[in-house]
């Protein structure tokens, strides 16, 4: 095994974190069939979303602008998870915008039929990290998502601002 390169190990992680959540998924689809998967998949994201907050609090610097700390911090865990992220920044405000050009979770996701929970599992993960973020900053910071993969556009571009 230490002849593996730590990279060929990690991208190895990377997948395998990602088959348990779908393994996850599977479970209670198959032991809870009065559940709706799809709520409880929500509540997932939601409380990644707490998690991720309390996370990026420890790290923001409110001497400068919020929108493009944040949407750092989601590229740096983006690419961290083996997705194609990428920082834009918009020159002279607190905004900036998160593109995801590729993702192996939109893959998986369309590969399993479960394309439908994709898009709404990273607005909701996003969107709870946001909302924590103002509630213990008393900010104004906004997210929209503008396009996605699972829309068919060419990638996931998510908009980050403070709202005067």
């Amino acid at each position: 095994m230490s002849d593996i390169p730590v990279e060929k190990k990690f991208k190895i992680l990377t997948e395998i974190t990602r088959a348990q959540h779908f393994a996850w998924h599977e479970a209670v689809r198959q032991l809870c069939p009065d559940i709706d998967v799809a709520k409880v998949t929500d509540k997932m994201w939601e409380v990644t979303g707490h998690e991720t907050a309390r996370a990026y609090l420890k790290r923001l610097d409110r001497s400068k602008p919020l929108a493009p700390q944040i949407a750092g911090s989601i590229v740096w865990s983006s690419q961290c998870m083996g997705e194609d992220a990428a920082l834009e920044l918009t020159e002279g405000k607190d905004e900036a915008f998160v593109r995801h050009a590729d993702c192996p979770w939109f893959h998986w996701h369309k590969r399993l039929g479960l394309l439908h929970e994709d898009q709404p599992g990273c607005d909701l993960w996003f969107q709870t990290t946001i909302d924590d973020i103002n509630q213990e900053l008393g900010t104004k910071i906004r997210m929209e998502t503008q396009e996605s993969l699972p829309a068919g556009q060419s990638c996931c571009l998510r908009r980050f601002w403070v709202e005067e």
